[in-house]
């Protein structure tokens, strides 16, 4: 069957192709019974409109992107849910894109979001794209970093305080007792992972008579969180950690799953705390300690603040929201 055009809708409407361009990108200047016609034709045709075209030819996109570090994880699910909550009502759809912490791949959706001319963009970013950003900004694409704090005037924010919230998980792992503290995950290029890394080791470091070792890995998965483990139970039982704070909660399960079919016993032998607070966190066979961050509340003020820059592009002081995490103590930092 042919694709219908907008010079079929108009043949079988009894109007020009121009009244149906009205009807359909200016619908107040067409009479309600010419309207009619018009989406009776567009019912009896299948007619789809070439959207492409018509964003090509304004020179504009409503279409928001959301690039993420890790569509697999449920906090970035939770903060995409967060966004389209938001714009919804405003009209933008989201398309997601998933860097899957590669640097590359992560060019390559800001390639196809340049491309499509979207009108707004939010990223984690994965790599250093601060000036592939400022081009997108340049060329009309409102720009605001997620679960990132701007460290530039260019760009608005939405992050989590990294720093207290590693601090929260090192400092309660103290509080129960444990002394030799390994910190699993990475890559330790990322902003988020670097920046609570340096807050367990600076608690650490005040306590006095505790010990944090880094035990670094490629991904930020139940994978990576594996194979932490394999390499935790090679060690000498005597130079063992004697708690685990995992970069995110899907290490943190990795690491918890590994272990206790291993026949390690949690938290008696080995206390382990997350970050994130994802759901599967409380419903694991050990209930997991967790350092909240509220994914699906940033999202939507990621969304928020991105609607006003799109609304104000020439804004002078670009907003910065950062949240406050919470520890969550479960099963698996119980006190010894």
């Amino acid at each position: 069957m042919p694709i219908a055009r907008v010079r079929d809708v108009a043949a079988l409407a009894g109007v020009s192709p121009g009244t149906v361009s009205n009807a359909l990108n200016h619908p107040a200047k067409v009479t309600p019974e010419t309207l009619s016609r018009i989406q009776s034709a567009i019912d009896e045709l299948g007619f789809v409109r070439n959207d492409a075209a018509r964003q090509l030819r304004a020179g504009t996109n409503r279409s928001v992107g959301l690039v993420v570090l890790d569509v697999a994880n449920p906090f970035f699910t939770d903060v995409a849910h967060g966004v389209e909550d938001e714009l919804g009502p405003a009209d933008r759809p989201l398309i997601l894109g998933n860097s899957a912490q590669s640097a590359a791949r992560e060019l390559t959706y800001l390639t196809l979001f340049e491309e499509q001319r979207i009108s707004g963009l939010l990223i984690t970013p994965a790599g250093n794209v601060v000036e592939r950003l400022r081009r997108l900004r340049d060329r009309g694409t409102a720009v605001v970093l997620v679960d990132r704090l701007s460290r530039t005037r260019d760009f608005a924010s939405v992050s989590v305080d990294d720093r207290l919230g590693g601090r929260l998980a090192a400092e309660h792992l103290l509080d129960v007792g444990r002394r030799r503290i390994a910190f699993i995950g990475g890559p330790l290029g990322i902003t988020q992972v670097k920046t609570r890394l340096k807050a367990a080791q600076d608690a650490v470091a005040r306590f006095g008579s505790g010990e944090l070792v880094v035990m670094a890995s490629a991904t930020m998965d139940a994978t990576a969180g594996r194979l932490a483990a394999e390499e935790f139970l090679a060690l000498p039982r005597r130079r063992r950690p004697d708690a685990v704070f995992a970069a995110n909660d899907l290490v943190a399960l990795g690491v918890l799953q590994a272990l206790t079919m291993a026949g390690v016993r949690v938290p008696d032998d080995v206390a382990i705390i997350g970050y994130d607070d994802i759901d599967f966190a409380a419903s694991a066979a050990i209930p997991l300690s967790s350092v909240r961050q509220p994914a699906h509340e940033m999202g939507a003020a990621a969304a928020r603040i991105l609607l006003e820059v799109i609304a104000d592009p020439d804004q002078a002081n670009p907003r910065h929201t950062t949240f406050k995490p919470e520890l969550v103590a479960r099963a698996s930092t119980r006190s010894s």
